[in-house]
């Protein structure tokens, strides 16, 4: 091997490698966390969806959930569980 086919190698490995640790790694772990999310969610969960709409889980059934949003108690709709971005679990009361 030749002086620059062997630049050209290294240059390939150094791309890849700077690829892993700032593309696939980031995403893995962002893909992890989501994972987790979703497999906590429990009824009663306070969640902020994608859209940025904010409401609170009535039943879950396989991958769909029933949010209730606002202050309508009659505003039900089903989402995907995909599209919850953020979950606030509900404080358990607590008497001193």
């Amino acid at each position: 091997m030749n002086s620059a086919m062997m630049q050209t190698v290294m240059a390939l490995v150094v791309c890849a490698v700077l690829m892993y640790f700032m593309a696939i790694r980031p995403q893995k772990k962002y893909d992890e966390k989501k994972r987790q999310l979703i497999s906590s969610l429990a009824v009663g969960d306070s969640i902020k969806t994608s859209s940025g709409f904010y409401g609170v889980i009535l039943g879950i059934e396989g991958d769909v959930v029933i949010v209730e949003f606002g202050n309508d108690k009659h505003c039900r709709i089903p989402m995907d569980v995909n599209c919850i971005e953020e979950v606030d679990k509900p404080q358990a009361d607590t008497e001193e």
